[in-house]
């Protein structure tokens, strides 16, 4: 497990193992996320831009190609709209959302894993890798995986709430997004009823995280990051993360 907290632009009141290197998982859709907006605001990438929903990719280890399996996906809608052409937003609300990774290897098409990875280090984040989109095989055996740190989400996230990611503007919408995140069994369930969460949630077989900034009805917000690994993600590890953001509450209150 390891844990970072504390209130944007102030110290960490809270670090545990917070260096220590987790698969990222679904974490690693922020970094995306940050790029699309950032790009949209220097009138890169529009948030308007068409793109053609399809499940057809390269590796970008090897160039071969792969698809993604539906069954391993939290969204499958998108899968049957194969063909349509969507808007750049829309992708980002599902990659965040509901987490959709059909949505998430789309854009890391269009934007460039490369580019995304070297925003992140831009913005002086260390502890946030992004190699490679989502279930790229070829490239997971050659042992390119998207890896964080506590530390590293709660700076990224920090970079967006501060709005020293983006512009202020694009850094609200990103929160407005990351706000209307489904899952809310873990840092969400630990809070007071009605508190607001932007946060992004990540879990494969035996590894949970919870990533977020939240808003208290009095004071600053704060940043709280849980990464958990070796606890069954669908129970134990999200109850987990929940009972923390509790003492996290109490403590910073």
């Amino acid at each position: 497990m390891a844990v970072a907290a504390g209130v944007v632009g102030g110290p960490r009141v809270v670090l545990i193992e917070a260096d220590s290197e987790f698969h990222a998982a679904s974490t690693m859709k922020v970094a995306v996320l940050v790029e699309l907006y950032r790009r949209s605001a220097a009138d890169g990438v529009s948030l308007d831009a068409p793109i053609v929903v399809r499940n057809a990719f390269r590796s970008l280890a090897d160039g071969s190609p792969f698809a993604l399996d539906p069954a391993d996906d939290s969204e499958t809608a998108l899968y049957a709209r194969e063909g349509a052409v969507v808007s750049a937003s829309e992708l980002a609300r599902l990659m965040i959302t509901v987490s959709s990774n059909l949505a998430t290897t789309l854009l890391v098409e269009r934007l460039g894993a490369a580019r995304i990875d070297a925003t992140v280090r831009g913005l002086g984040v260390e502890g946030v890798r992004v190699l490679r989109g989502v279930e790229d095989g070829p490239a997971f055996e050659a042992g390119l995986n998207n890896t964080v740190t506590a530390s590293g989400l709660a700076n990224l996230l920090e970079r967006i709430a501060d709005s020293s990611a983006a512009p202020p503007g694009a850094c609200a919408s990103m929160l407005d997004v990351l706000a209307a995140q489904a899952f809310n069994e873990g840092i969400p369930a630990g809070l007071p009823p009605g508190t607001r969460v932007a946060h992004k949630t990540g879990s494969i077989t035996g590894l949970y995280h919870d990533a977020g900034v939240v808003f208290r009805s009095s004071g600053a917000p704060y940043l709280l990051v849980v990464l958990t690994e070796g606890l069954d993600e669908r129970a134990a590890a999200p109850a987990l993360v929940a009972a923390i953001a509790r003492e996290v509450d109490r403590a910073i209150a």
